[in-house]
């Protein structure tokens, strides 16, 4: 309706005569080039509203929550750019703001308290994380109106279809002493955004993906033989758990579907 109004009134612009001092018809041209201004911002806002965010798409709580499609692309915006700013800031910190090559990428620097080997990638994982977690708390907190949560643990019991949480306080201690064997098979995502109060619900999950290098396509984990979910993909197995839909979220794709 906009579009048509503002062509309507274009049409009556720019055939209505006005009458000059000496009497000769002309185009008032500032108003017309208004009224094609203002079609055009009418033409684009409609098409904008047509194409919803991924997190709506994903997810149509989330419009009923947010209540607009703007609000939701927002969202999926800022959250985007926490990837981003994650990203850069985590490079800053070891390489002077370039990225890493595929041969930094593998350097082993570090072993775990297991011995197991730490390569650089997964040092940046973990840095970039807690960064871009950082920034999503903020935004989420501004802009989320339902309770979030942000790597909350969950042990998922798949015959009986039963999900429940570990708290941090036992996580941490389990890890403390060493006992992680507890832990195998427990899910940890990112972001989980909730519609309502029950916390074991998901309207939307959300996975920080940092490839490294950066040309690399960011991927969800396949769980190993050793997992209870072995061959089977991380997205489908939170979905399954949590019932809500898993996006991945990397600084060079920002927010993104699952792979095929």
């Amino acid at each position: 309706m906009a579009v048509w109004g503002a062509c309507a009134l274009l049409t009556a612009c720019a055939g209505g005569p006005r009458h000059s001092g000496h009497g000769d018809l002309t185009l008032d041209t500032r108003t017309v080039a208004s009224v094609r201004h203002a079609a055009l911002v009418a033409e684009r806002a409609a098409a904008s509203r047509a194409v919803a965010s991924l997190f709506v798409r994903s997810a149509p709580a989330v419009l009923a929550l947010l209540q607009s499609h703007e609000a939701a692309g927002e969202l999926e915006a800022r959250l985007a750019k926490c990837a981003v700013q994650a990203e850069r800031r985590g490079n800053a910190l070891f390489f002077q703001d370039r990225p890493p090559t595929r041969a930094e990428c593998g350097e082993v620097v570090e072993q775990d308290a297991c011995g197991k080997p730490v390569t650089r990638a997964m040092q940046l994982g973990r840095k970039k994380h807690v960064l871009a977690l950082e920034c999503a708390r903020e935004v989420l907190e501004a802009r989320w109106p339902a309770p979030f949560s942000i790597e909350q643990r969950y042990r998922y019991y798949p015959n009986a279809k039963v999900v429940e949480t570990i708290s941090r306080e036992k996580e941490a201690r389990l890890i403390a002493e060493d006992c992680t064997e507890e832990l195998r098979g427990t899910l940890k995502p990112d972001l989980v955004l909730h519609a309502d109060r029950n916390l074991l619900k998901a309207a939307l999950i959300l996975d920080f993906k940092f490839p490294c290098p950066e040309t690399n396509p960011p991927q969800w984990t396949i769980y190993r033989e050793s997992s209870p979910y072995a061959g089977r993909r991380q997205d489908g197995v939170y979905e399954e758990a949590l019932g809500g839909k898993a996006l991945m979220i990397s600084p060079r794709t920002g927010v993104g579907v699952k792979q095929p």
